[in-house]
């Protein structure tokens, strides 16, 4: 049974099996083409959030931040070394360590200590449980971002003219609406454009900061740690508030490790540290000499960086910078769900392979269209990026703290790094986080519930398949029968063959598929050849086509029976056609012919019953999942003409 469905986009047609560079990270041929490409898709988020990161420090709790040269220093002091212990130190030279055969994000992140660390069950157990809550917010910064990042956008219309401030809800409707409907047609068309965007965009960051940095350079004195010091020891409760807004210029960071087998690390890190961070860096400065100068532009701070000439163009240019940032978010859950099956985290989703280059870029529909209610919902609860920006800072926060934890147990119980540099880890990069994380707790009822409502669903989705799933497998088993029983009884009788190779997909080679046994049942007889195969789901994002495919004969080479092993990575199309094909060559002399197979796949009707396991409503939630699961013929690709669906009934 397996838990994942990739449908192509037109006619059936297996992902493109990535080059060994590509698997292992870009580790040759890097080069600066990548790192405008990376520009696009990794830094759209935390690129944009100076749209709305200093304006929510400065509106939050009633203005409980101040205009004056301390608050001024300190926060700006804040904000520059959020960004550099966090992104700088903790993901673009720490986390991109952790290299899950090229790959990054939570998940990869859980599924690579999982394999480094496979004798110590509690440490595997716990990182499950990290991950899922991990993924499960993530879901939570997917709906948020889009809203706040375009809303912050189009906010900027009010600073052009007052009059313009109530287009700005209508507009990010319309705008958020068109998002969500292109995506169907995938990011690979589009996808060039993003990084020469980009790169116009941070280049304008820079070039607003730099004049009022050159005004008021008394504010690089801000970069020194002590200001941010002073100004928590001086003003406690208020840096404290402060904080909980300060966390919103390091959104999107965990792009940076998500998205590395995409780019590799090297262009990421080039990314970061030759334009990114410099921009950042530099608008950011801006923005405080600016508010040192100009107290009232605190109600918007980015947008009076620019001469009025220019606000109008500005607007356009956020505009699409935040489009852009909330393209990769929503392509990152649609790679986080796909993932999430693979994990037995989520039932089968019809995955569509948007680009024939790029096996990574993929769109999936009921994913795209639930996101798309969510962002609707909460852009009308909520109705400006200032109200949003409570709820956006938890998720943020919960997803850094998770993942440097699942990170510090690989490099201490993995890696065996020593105890002082795992310490200064902690006493730095968690030390921040969980200041952050305490900061935003405190705004629960402020919107903070959001990020914490969608993890909560999304948890108990993926615990209930889960648990659920286990169950009805355990139960199948029984159903099943063993297979080798099975051959044994067929070798005994005298059961009559017909021409052809019948194609049974079964998760195993020790249980007989129900398919199998009920095409006896009714038509009495067998095919000549019968071909068993079974999916294994690799802890790695992808598996090399060569060593894809290995064949058993079960133990008997003239009765027409053979395994076939298909090993995929959890970025790997399960397409059970191409299987055969590699696995010609690799056992006995058996016609396997994608082209003329018949494939039978095995069905079980499941009905409410009792599952000690499982509370009545949760498992009324685990059979609404299945009903709504992806169709098998789609989830391995194939041909509905050949492929016949057999099998029985479980009672739950």
């Amino acid at each position: 049974m397996s838990t994942d469905a990739d449908v192509p986009a037109a006619a059936p047609q297996p992902a493109p099996d990535l080059p060994e560079s590509q698997v292992k990270g870009h580790g040759r041929g890097v080069g600066l083409g990548l790192s405008l490409a990376a520009l696009g898709v990794v830094f759209g988020d935390i690129g944009t959030s100076p749209l709305y990161a200093l304006k929510t420090v400065f509106s939050v709790q009633h203005n409980a931040v101040e205009s004056t040269r301390e608050d001024v220093f300190g926060v700006i002091s804040m904000v520059f070394w959020a960004i550099t212990i966090i992104v700088s130190y903790g993901y673009a030279f720490l986390m991109m360590r952790a290299d899950n055969e090229g790959e990054g994000g939570i998940l990869s992140l859980v599924a690579l200590l999982r394999r480094r660390a496979a004798g110590h069950t509690r440490l595997v157990a716990a990182s499950i449980v990290m991950g899922i809550i991990g993924a499960a917010l993530f879901y939570g910064d997917s709906v948020i971002t889009p809203a706040i990042s375009v809303m912050s956008a189009i906010e900027g219309l009010a600073v052009v003219s007052p009059s313009f401030g109530s287009l700005v809800l209508p507009v990010s409707l319309v705008i958020l609406t068109g998002v969500f409907a292109v995506q169907r047609f995938g990011t690979s068309a589009v996808g060039r454009f993003f990084g020469p965007i980009m790169s116009v965009w941070f280049v304008s960051l820079a070039a607003l900061g730099m004049p009022h940095l050159l005004k008021n350079p008394e504010i690089l004195g801000a970069i020194s740690p002590h200001h941010a010091i002073a100004f928590a020891v001086a003003r406690p409760g208020v840096a404290f508030i402060a904080m909980g807004a300060v966390v919103l210029t390091v959104t999107g960071v965990e792009a940076l490790y998500a998205d590395m087998g995409h780019f590799g690390r090297t262009p990421i890190r080039l990314a970061w540290f030759g334009l990114v961070f410099p921009s950042l860096t530099i608008v950011y400065l801006g923005m405080g000499a600016m508010i040192l100068r100009h107290p009232s532009t605190i109600d918007n701070p980015f947008f009076h960086l620019a001469p009025a000439w220019a606000q109008v163009p500005l607007v356009v240019l956020a505009t699409m910078a935040t489009i852009i940032a909330s393209q990769a978010v929503i392509s990152g859950a649609f790679s986080v769900s796909r993932q999430a099956t693979r994990a037995n985290l989520l039932p089968r989703l019809n995955v569509v392979h948007t680009s024939t280059e790029e096996g990574g870029q993929v769109y999936i529909g009921s994913i795209n269209w639930i996101l798309f209610v969510g962002v609707m919902l909460i852009v009308g609860v909520f109705q400006s990026s200032e109200a949003l920006a409570s709820a956006y800072g938890l998720a943020v926060t919960g997803t850094l703290l998770l993942e440097i934890t699942v990170f510090l147990l690989l490099a201490r119980f993995v890696w065996r790094t020593h105890w002082a540099k795992i310490l200064l880890a902690v006493l730095l990069i968690v030390g921040f986080e969980l200041a952050f994380f305490l900061a935003n707790v405190a705004k629960i009822l402020h919107g903070g519930w959001l990020p914490l409502l969608i993890a909560a669903g999304v948890v108990t989705i993926m615990l209930t398949w889960r648990q659920g799933y286990a169950a009805v497998q355990e139960r199948r088993r029984q159903i099943e029968g063993r297979l080798a029983d099975f051959i044994t009884m067929v070798r005994a009788s005298d059961i009559p063959r017909v021409a052809g190779l019948a194609v049974f997909p079964h998760p195993n080679a020790e249980t007989t598929p129900l398919a199998l046994r009920q095409n006896l049942e009714f038509n009495h007889v067998l095919h000549e050849h019968n071909a068993i195969v079974s999916i294994v789901n690799e802890n790695v994002p992808h598996v090399r086509h060569v060593d894809r495919a290995s064949v058993d004969d079960l133990g008997y080479a003239d009765d027409g029976f053979i395994h076939i092993r298909y090993r995929v990575g959890f970025n790997d199309s399960q397409f059970v056609p191409k299987a055969l094909e590699w696995a010609k060559g690799k056992g006995p002399e058996i016609d396997l012919d994608p082209d003329q197979a018949r494939y039978f796949l095995s069905s079980l009707r499941l009905t409410q019953g009792d599952v000690p396991s499982l509370p009545r409503w949760r498992r009324r939630l685990f059979l609404w999942l299945s009903a709504n699961a992806a169709t098998r013929t789609g989830v391995f690709h194939l041909p509905l003409e050949r492929t016949i669906v057999m099998g029985g009934h479980l009672e739950l």
